[in-house]
């Protein structure tokens, strides 16, 4: 499963401060059909994610019935992207 989407990045400072993008609404329920199958526990979901020309490997996080795709500091550089900006992330779950 793909998608694309863009979205605005923002910042959480919790016990561990990261940045993170929301997975627009539109996609949640194909990831919400798909967690059961892909999910290690606690509704992560693995994926690949590529923002421009940097990909890596990461899981959502589910939050508040949506889920949050964190943003590595190394990503962010390598992007040249900072807290507010918009950007376009590509994520494939593997099913």
């Amino acid at each position: 499963m793909e998608m694309e989407f863009t979205v605005e990045i923002w910042f959480w400072k919790g016990p561990s401060p990261f940045h993170f993008v929301t997975v627009p609404e539109d996609f949640c329920d194909a990831l919400d059909a798909t967690a059961g199958m892909v999910s290690y526990g606690w509704g992560m979901i693995p994926v690949q994610v590529r923002i421009g020309d940097t990909a890596w490997k990461t899981s959502l996080w589910p939050k508040d019935g949506r889920y949050i795709v964190p943003l590595k500091v190394a990503v962010r550089r390598a992007e040249k992207l900072e807290l507010g900006a918009t950007t376009t992330i590509r994520l494939t779950v593997d099913v």
